[in-house]
């Protein structure tokens, strides 16, 4: 059974701590506040049967911590108790080594072979974690385990690992275990994952290279203006010279000097600025209108409403073939979308469905489906609507490569022409001045020649 160390406060205050062995992290976290304790920090220091075989020298179980006679026993634990160096070392092992993206994604496909397989879950999961060489992985996984072992769903012990298994990931697991597809949507949630990766991994080739070339000519025109002008410009007053540098380099460096003097004022407004649209996009409606504009914004909006709707497609496929109604596929797969706008439609697709309406109408009223859409989910009303959203789905998936592809073509035209513009300011403001003072031209004037 998996051991943690927990930190918790009670009624009046005081901070307990101690060593338990208990089946899994969340009824860990149940008992501890049934029982009157808040908890801090919950870390897991050993993984359970793998590793342990009963208890522990030094552990106690949390029934018995919870039979003590009272909060100052615990705390009176707390100061004798001494760990050992090995579980020093576990409990840093534990905090500090980090769950990737590829873990995650070596685990979903081997969970993936293993249910093809024909393992149930408890089986496939003791065999991963016997191979799982992140100790961090590992103990979540021992608690998932734990979870399944008393009868759980696997994405309700995922939820606790907010922070490890994203948001679209566990309600693609979940879809899978509520419709009873699990092996099919493991296999959607690695297609997500390496899409997501690939994704990530185009961008970046195109953004951080020029964001690298934006920040150093930004840089290169801050300087050249503020330290390398007035420097010039003082060379030319010392040798006598009536030559003056161009007029709106000399404007854009007094411009600088004057908000370097009052930077907390330009700094402030900004920060007051970020705050306030923070703040408000963490309302309702704040978040709707974020929500909307993502799916409206320049570039990327298509991509990010088709990627979307392409998770609930596929989600409603797993759904409507093992026997769902529509509403009933709607109500579930709505999980794998985080959107708000999204999520309205759905709400109103269901509504209209409980009132007799066409379920479609919501995703063509709102304009952001194109009508190649809408016009397969009729057409798929008409004849057999699963089998028209497994083509929905080719179609879809097509649509997302062309908008990409799309998008790495015109991002770095976008990019080159935003460097190119403060390439050219550079030249201007701070280039050419230097190549004044290169030239010479200036000691002729104050030498009268």
């Amino acid at each position: 059974m998996p051991e943690y160390v927990y930190r918790a406060v009670d009624e009046k205050g005081v901070v307990v701590k101690n060593r338990v062995q208990d089946k899994s992290k969340q009824n860990l976290i149940r008992k501890l506040k049934v029982n009157g304790l808040m908890p801090i920090t919950v870390t897991q220091v050993s993984f359970g049967k793998s590793k342990t075989s009963g208890l522990k020298k030094n552990s106690t179980n949390i029934d018995e911590i919870m039979q003590m006679a009272n909060t100052a026993n615990l705390a009176a634990k707390k100061e004798t108790r001494k760990f050992t160096t090995i579980e020093k070392i576990n409990m840093t092992l534990s905090k500090t080594k980090k769950v990737t993206s590829r873990d995650i994604v070596v685990f979903t496909q081997n969970l993936y072979l293993l249910k093809k397989a024909g393992f149930n879950n408890v089986h496939a999961l003791g065999t991963i974690i016997q191979s799982t060489e992140n100790p961090t992985l590992k103990g979540v996984l021992e608690d998932i385990l734990a979870g399944v072992e008393s009868g759980d769903y696997m994405y309700t012990t995922m939820e606790y690992y907010s922070d490890i298994f994203p948001y679209i990931y566990i309600n693609l697991v979940k879809v899978g275990e509520l419709s009873g597809s699990l092996e099919e949507s493991l296999k959607q949630a690695v297609d997500y994952l390496d899409s997501s990766n690939d994704l990530t991994k185009k961008l970046r080739r195109i953004l951080i290279p020029n964001i690298a070339q934006f920040v150093v000519l930004l840089i290169i025109l801050f300087f050249g203006s503020m330290y390398v002008v007035p420097i010039i410009q003082d060379i030319f007053e010392q040798v006598g010279t009536t030559d003056q540098l161009p007029w709106y380099t000399l404007a854009f460096s007094d411009f600088l000097r004057k908000v370097q003097q009052v930077w907390y004022i330009p700094t402030s407004i900004i920060a007051l600025m970020i705050a306030g649209i923070f703040l408000y996009t963490r309302t309702p409606r704040g978040r709707y209108q974020w929500d909307y504009f993502k799916y409206k914004m320049p570039i990327f909006g298509q991509l990010i409403f088709a990627i979307d709707f392409s998770r609930l497609t596929k989600a409603m496929v797993l759904n409507l073939k093992n026997g769902m109604r529509i509403q009933e596929a709607l109500e579930v797969s709505k999980n794998v979308v985080k959107n708000l706008v999204m999520l309205s439609i759905i709400e109103t697709a269901i509504n209209n469905i409980i009132v007799g309406d066409s379920w479609v109408e919501p995703f063509e009223k709102s304009g952001l489906a194109k009508p190649m859409i809408t016009e397969m989910l009729r057409i798929g009303m008409q004849t057999d609507l699963s089998t028209m959203m497994e083509k929905l789905v080719e179609y879809m998936d097509i649509d997302i490569d062309q908008i990409i592809d799309r998008i790495v073509k015109i991002l770095p035209q976008i990019l080159y022409s935003v460097v190119g513009i403060l390439l050219i300011l550079v030249t201007i403001v701070v280039l050419v001045p230097c190549i004044e003072v290169y030239m010479g031209n200036f000691l002729f004037d104050a030498a009268g020649f």
